[in-house]
């Protein structure tokens, strides 16, 4: 299963795990790369430089298979601008396979140098981006690649609210670099479907979180499995305004009571003790997921079991070509 992510990643299936605060650790991100996929070390978990230094070293220790690092552009308290451009920088150094930025635009949130620095480096640059203007840009600034991800993805969809189904053939007349599908992707057939429409791969986070390597506490597997795409919602699009994003999480306690904030008028101190990230680290543990904002994307409804990643991806491609061979039967009369 060849295609321009495999190649320009070096990796054996084009799929790539997406970034997951408090889960993609150096555990889980060797786990998904060592079955020849694309394991994800997210930059979010950590709190200085040396700490993401460390935690890449800890990954290689247990793979010697190519792996992305994750840095969210948005404006946070925790993770100010310069701790994200020393993320960037230590990427750089330990010549990373490949850095994924999810948010603002590396050349105007973290400066013009950074792509550069990367390429110097060796390391290549993809952009999750939410629209065909901003995939646009990301070719025409130097990325190698770009994640499309359509509104059905959790954590923060583009506000226009577009599908998968419909951004990525969009994307793919617009822009001629690799393209990976996310949103909605589960297993085989949303990768077939994705290498169809135009992708070169996945990316998924929800589906590898239902897995046993990403040791979440088992009352949170049990969750994964009972709830249907029906069970997301939509959130803080007044607060994420300026920044052309919302919030896909699953609907819980929480939820509610931030849409009750938004809905009266609430400011910005009343949401955070909310949606902080803290919270949701200590759901992964206690396994109450009413407690958190829970980013998870609608294909939940696609989940019934908690496989191993090894399993999930043996089976993802067995799938995949399964499927593609019963569409080229189809074709050929």
């Amino acid at each position: 299963m060849k295609t321009r992510i495999t190649e320009l990643f070096g990796i054996d299936y084009p799929i790539q795990c997406g970034g997951m605060l408090w889960i993609a650790k150096p555990e889980l991100a060797a786990a998904i790369s060592n079955t020849g996929a694309m394991g994800n070390l997210t930059s979010g978990n950590y709190n200085a430089a040396d700490d993401l230094r460390a935690a890449v070293d800890q990954t290689r220790k247990l793979t010697d298979k190519p792996f992305i690092v994750n840095i969210t552009t948005m404006p946070s308290i925790r993770l100010p601008v310069e701790l994200l451009q020393d993320f960037f920088r230590v990427c750089c150094e330990k010549k990373v396979t490949a850095i994924e930025i999810a948010g603002a635009p590396v050349d105007t949130f973290l400066g013009r140098e950074f792509i550069p620095m990367a390429k110097d480096a060796g390391v290549k640059v993809l952009h999750k981006v939410g629209t065909v203007k901003h995939a646009v840009h990301a070719e025409k600034v130097g990325y190698d690649a770009v994640t499309i991800a359509g509104f059905e993805e959790g954590g923060f969809p583009h506000k226009d609210n577009v599908s998968t189904m419909v951004l990525v053939p969009k994307v793919r007349e617009a822009v001629n670099i690799p393209l990976l599908a996310a949103g909605g992707m589960a297993d085989g057939r949303s990768l077939a479907a994705a290498l169809a429409l135009g992708a070169d791969g996945v990316m998924m986070a929800t589906r590898f979180l239902a897995t046993k390597d990403s040791g979440v506490h088992p009352n949170i597997y049990k969750v994964l499995v009972e709830k249907t795409e029906a069970d997301t919602a939509l959130q803080l699009q007044t607060l994420l305004a300026g920044f052309g994003l919302q919030v896909r999480a699953l609907k819980n306690e929480i939820m509610e009571k931030i849409a009750k904030i938004e809905a009266e008028g609430g400011d910005l101190s009343e949401l955070l003790p909310l949606i902080s990230g803290e919270r949701a680290r200590q759901v992964w543990q206690d396994g109450n997921a009413e407690e958190a904002m829970l980013t998870i994307g609608q294909s939940v409804g696609r989940i019934s079991d908690i496989p191993t990643v090894a399993e999930l991806v043996e089976r993802m491609v067995r799938e995949a070509e399964a499927a593609l061979r019963s569409g080229l039967s189809v074709f050929s009369g």
